[in-house]
């Protein structure tokens, strides 16, 4: 397989460096890592855009934004290969109809805001909702936009995550969430989907966009290290290693074990090049 180009990579960390970046930019450049060029990505982008002010073109309110979407628009959970990583970008999404909670909200959320209809997102653990701001009206994309009221959201709660009676559900769990964290979870289904299918150079792209989150631990550095290992990219995959460990400021953020742990693997790494 090529290597993806490292540009939808660099776009992205230049989105999310500074202010609050745009939802459905960040979101395209997410999907611009799957394209196969930089040309396809930039058209399917504009393409998406368009498809989004159509959608978006005489809706009068969260009722009209949910009929619009759901009934005549026909976009709806996707209940059969639920992992396709095509469930979790923007312009597929748009083309396909299907998606996850979390893709089907941004949809939703990107179509309300040219309408001038607010929503904003909801990390309920387990499953991505929607919510009318100041209200708790909350909503389901993946469900047909289909409201639920805070018993009906403790109800998908233990669905979704098999909690019991012992875990107590409340407001807490319904937070809003920003921009980055949206995109973080989009990349969290992306790499769960793209580690599952042992997809190295996909997986490669969507862990350096993670980490450009603000991510600071080691697991996703180590990952990235075995990913870039597993393409026989040992020297690299070392460096990226031994750089992190030896950062400005590491040692006060991290314990003393986990930098010898990370150092270890760098070497280990390394010595496939002898």
């Amino acid at each position: 397989m090529t290597r993806p180009s490292p540009d939808p990579v660099n776009r992205f960390l230049r989105l999310v460096t500074g202010p609050e970046p745009e939802l459905d930019e960040a979101a395209l450049a997410v999907a611009a890592g799957a394209a196969p060029d930089p040309e396809t990505a930039a058209a399917d982008a504009v393409r998406a855009r368009a498809a989004l002010d159509e959608l978006a073109d005489g809706i009068t309110g969260v009722d009209s934004l949910v009929n619009r979407l759901f009934v005549e628009g026909g976009f709806h959970g996707a209940t059969e290969n639920y992992g396709d990583p095509r469930n979790s970008f923007l312009p597929d999404v748009l083309e396909r109809r299907t998606g996850i909670p979390i893709s089907l909200s941004v949809l939703a959320i990107e179509v309300g805001r040219r309408a001038g209809v607010d929503l904003e997102g909801v990390g309920m653990p387990g499953h991505f909702l929607l919510r009318v701001p100041g209200t708790q009206r909350h909503l389901d994309a993946f469900d047909g936009g289909r409201r639920l009221d805070l018993r009906g959201c403790e109800k998908l709660f233990r669905a979704t995550t098999g909690s019991g009676p012992d875990v107590a559900f409340g407001p807490e769990l319904l937070p809003r969430v920003s921009t980055r964290q949206i995109l973080a979870r989009m990349l969290e289904n992306l790499r769960a989907s793209y580690g599952r299918a042992k997809d190295h150079a996909n997986l490669e792209w969507v862990l350096r966009m993670r980490l450009g989150l603000r991510h600071r631990g080691p697991e996703l550095v180590r990952e990235l290290g075995d990913v870039l290992a597993a393409q026989a990219r040992w020297d690299e995959a070392a460096r990226l290693m031994e750089t992190w460990a030896d950062g400005p400021g590491r040692g006060s953020r991290s314990g003393a074990e986990v930098l010898d742990e990370v150092r270890v693997e760098a070497r280990k790494h390394r010595a496939h090049l002898n």
